[in-house]
């Protein structure tokens, strides 16, 4: 591991001081075993103390849209999202590739339906 030098540093010179921006939000997230992500830089005084500071990322979280569910199926879903309509079916292998393959036309026809009668329902009529 390739270590940092100045040539006017000594080891000794850099332990003395860190400093934190906002130091007890980041103090918090730490203690609660939260990774803190931010910028970290050496700078001199002008009394030639150098100090290591650190200031955190200030991200905002992305707001996470949920799916609106349509139709719950025997053996899955149908939900919509803002840009796409997702179909989830999950069917256990154990009653057999005839009646898998029956489930399947089954549960898509009454994914198709659900998505007619959604349409419908928005519609209005005079």
């Amino acid at each position: 591991m390739a270590k940092f030098r100045h040539p006017s540093l000594t080891i000794r010179k850099i332990m003395k001081r860190v400093e934190f921006k906002n130091e007890s939000i980041v103090m918090n997230l730490l203690k609660k075993g939260f990774k803190v992500e931010g910028r970290l830089w050496l700078e001199e005084t002008e009394d030639g103390e150098f100090i290591i500071w650190f200031d955190r990322y200030n991200r905002k979280p992305q707001p996470k849209q949920h799916n609106l569910l349509i139709r719950r199926l025997e053996h899955g879903w149908v939900k919509e999202s803002v840009e796409r309509i997702k179909v989830y079916e999950s069917i256990p292998k154990d009653i057999g590739t005839p009646k898998v393959l029956a489930v399947i036309d089954r549960e898509t026809k009454e994914a198709k339906d659900a998505l007619i009668d959604r349409e419908l329902d928005l519609l209005e009529f005079c």
